[in-house]
C-alpha cells in the first residue's frame, strides 16, 4: 500500500464518524482550533462514514467503533480497501484487546480513547495524516502486554470448530485458569471472556468447566501449569 503522505503546511481534511451529535460538535470545535485541521463532514453510522468519504474526500476519518449499522470496524475496512490513502484514526470508549486488534486488522492507522487530551488528539490527527501509526498510552500498553506474553501452545488441529481466540481461551481453561485470570492474561474485558467461555462450552457440547478441561486435556492441551 502506498501512502499519499501529507504536507505539514496544508490543511488536514477530517471526517468525524460518531453517532452522538453533541460529541461530534465538541470534537469539531476542538479540532478547528488547531489551525491546520478542517472538519469537512460528519457521519452518524458506518454507512454514512463510507458515503461521506466519497462525498468529502477527507485525509483522515475519526472513527468510533460502536455505531449503528455496519459499525466502525467494518466501515474502516471498507474505507481502507477502497481508499488506502485515507487514514482512519479510531476514537472510541472501547479499549478491550479484541476491539483494538479488529480495528488494526481492518486497517486503522491509530487508536485513541475518548477523553484524550486536545494536544494528544491533534498530534494523532497530524501523525496519521503524515502516514504514521499512533496509539494512545492505554492502548499501547495493551498491545505491548499482548505481544510480550508467551503464546499458549494451542494445537491448531484440535477442535477446528473453535476460532483461534476460543482455542486460546480453552487452553487457559485447561490450565485451570479462572475467568479473572483469563481476562488479565488476554487483556480482554470480563464480558468478552464470559462470551468466549460460553461459546467454547456450546461448541464442545460440554455442560461445565470440568468437562471442558477433560476434553481439552485429552487433546493434549493444558500442559503448562497455571501461574
Amino acid at each position: 500500500m502506498t501512502d499519499r503522505g501529507h504536507d505539514a503546511a496544508s490543511t488536514i481534511r477530517v471526517l468525524i464518524a460518531d453517532d452522538h451529535s453533541a460529541f461530534r460538535g465538541g470534537l469539531r470545535a476542538l479540532l478547528e482550533t488547531a489551525g491546520d485541521v478542517e472538519v469537512v463532514d460528519e457521519a452518524a453510522t458506518g454507512e454514512d462514514a463510507v458515503e461521506g468519504l466519497r462525498r468529502s474526500q477527507p485525509d483522515v476519518v475519526l472513527m468510533d467503533v460502536n455505531m449503528p449499522g455496519i459499525g466502525g470496524v467494518e466501515a474502516t475496512r471498507r474505507i481502507v480497501d477502497g481508499s488506502p490513502h485515507v487514514a482512519v484514526l479510531v476514537l472510541t470508549m472501547s479499549d478491550d484487546s479484541d476491539t483494538v486488534f479488529e480495528a488494526v486488522r481492518a486497517g486503522a492507522r491509530g487508536y485513541l480513547l475518548k477523553g484524550a487530551q486536545r494536544a494528544e488528539l491533534v498530534r494523532a490527527v497530524r501523525a496519521v495524516a503524515s502516514g504514521e501509526a499512533i496509539f494512545g498510552p492505554a492502548v499501547a500498553r495493551r498491545l505491548m502486554a499482548y505481544f510480550a506474553r508467551p503464546a499458549p501452545r494451542v494445537d491448531p488441529a484440535a477442535f477446528p470448530e473453535l476460532t483461534d481466540r476460543e482455542r486460546e481461551v480453552l487452553e487457559l481453561i485447561a490450565q485451570g485458569r479462572s475467568n479473572a485470570d483469563i481476562t488479565a492474561t488476554l487483556g480482554l474485558s470480563p464480558k468478552t471472556v464470559r462470551n468466549h467461555v460460553s461459546n467454547v462450552f456450546a461448541k464442545l457440547e460440554v455442560r461445565d468447566r470440568a468437562e471442558a478441561i477433560v476434553r481439552a486435556r485429552e487433546a493434549g492441551m493444558g500442559s503448562r501449569p497455571a501461574d
